[in-house]
């Protein structure tokens, strides 16, 4: 069985490091402009370099997304910004609208191009379409069965690289082809601002019945403006590595760093489990309780296994699960005081049992007993963000280890 690509989000260049670090094969980032994650963090033209730099030197991939649908205006700034980042030697860009690509093919035609799933491919011959004008790899629509995929797979040339996500939040527009939040907040989702309406809670009221609202319920033709459950196919691989797909990727730009790096190292153990034993994989109790650790929405295998019924959606509640707290991240380990200096990033105490996540071992936890500030005052406690303190750990930290406690 081939070993499909594992591809990581990366909101900023610390995410970006994080997810090469805990087993990406590729990162999907934004710039300032141009993308449909506007809200993240997003990288400058310096840090983009940095990041690819970064990836290239670990024999890693960096796909940058100019994958808005661009207004007039937003085309004066691209070509300029095109340019630079095919300098950099990113590996390909991420699009969607046909302007956007004749430009991209204009004037870098070596970059290759991958078709954003906002351009909704659904069907083999749309893809045997784009192939054929220059697009290296389609991102297929959210919206596919496994059964169609598998066909699609069959029909288009092997030269078409075909990507699926396997994991993340769920938009409830057709693969976030969406107005609402145009609508209600003049933020334009297709421009990347997206107010994420389809979360808040609504009711019905009738015209001549102002300040009357009434529950919205469910039926069986479903609703069209609620709140989705999170794709999750961790637990289903081996069906999806049976289509012969060459990419997995994970949603999530602008999730935490903590998310990324506990989804990307999931997804690696998976992967390289279902290929190595495709018959005898199995999922492991540890991984779904890993999963339970980051902050997530129930979970749904979305479209995979057909149109998710009305269990798919969350009635109740717009927020997320959080059992546990990303509290910091290793800067550096002492092995002769056995100290590591810790950058805070949610408020941790004395006392306070702590998990670390690390890319190559399993979890472990302890208490700590004790804490130092980074002149080695002790204190007892850091609630200052990005603050720099001290604990004693027996087991050996090193960088890009995380720390994590259950949410009080």
């Amino acid at each position: 069985m081939k070993k499909p690509e594992l591809l990581a989000p990366a909101g900023n260049l610390e995410k970006l490091k994080y997810a090469i670090v805990y087993g990406a094969d590729a990162v999907y980032v934004g710039g300032k402009d141009f993308s449909l994650r506007a809200k993240a963090d997003n990288f400058s033209l310096e840090e983009l370099e940095e990041g690819i730099n970064f990836a290239h030197e670990r024999g890693k991939k960096v796909y940058v997304a100019i994958n808005i649908f661009p207004h007039n205006e937003d085309l004066e700034a691209m070509p300029s910004f095109i340019k630079r980042v095919a300098l950099m030697g990113a590996d390909a860009f991420i699009l969607s609208d046909p302007g956007v690509f004749t430009l991209v093919k204009e004037l870098v035609p070596h970059i290759k191009i991958h078709l954003s799933t906002q351009a909704n491919s659904i069907n083999w011959r749309s893809c045997i379409f784009w192939h054929n004008i220059g697009v290296n790899r389609i991102i297929l629509a959210r919206e596919l069965s496994l059964k169609e995929i598998k066909e699609i797979r069959e029909k288009v040339p092997e030269t078409l690289e075909l990507e699926v996500f396997v994991h993340g939040s769920m938009c409830i527009s057709y693969s976030g082809r969406c107005l609402l939040s145009n609508y209600l907040t003049f933020r334009d989702a297709n421009r990347g601002e997206c107010a994420h309406p389809c979360r808040y809670k609504y009711y019905l009221v009738e015209e001549k019945r102002p300040g009357q609202y009434f529950p919205v319920f469910e039926d069986e033709r479903g609703t069209y403006i609620f709140n989705s459950k999170d794709l999750c196919m961790l637990d289903k691989l081996p069906l999806l590595l049976e289509t012969g797909i060459n990419s997995l990727k994970i949603e999530g730009r602008m999730k935490s760093l903590h998310y990324v790096a506990q989804v990307t190292k999931l997804y690696r153990e998976a992967i390289d489990s279902a290929v190595e034993n495709p018959d005898g994989f199995v999922f492991k109790e540890e991984w779904k309780q890993e999963l339970l650790k980051i902050t997530h929405r129930e979970y749904t295998h979305g479209f995979y296994f057909g149109k998710p019924d009305v269990n798919a959606q969350i009635y109740t509640s717009s927020t997320y699960s959080k059992e546990y707290e990303f509290v910091g991240v290793v800067k550096e380990y002492n092995k002769d005081t056995k100290k590591a200096f810790i950058e805070q990033r949610n408020p941790v105490k004395v006392g306070d049992k702590i998990e670390i996540l690390s890319p190559d071992k399993k979890s472990f936890s302890f208490v700590i007993n004790k804490m130092w500030d980074v002149e080695g005052n002790e204190i007892d406690k850091a609630p200052h963000p990005k603050q720099i303190f001290q604990i004693e750990v027996d087991i050996p930290l090193k960088p890009y280890d995380i720390l994590r406690k259950p949410a009080e």
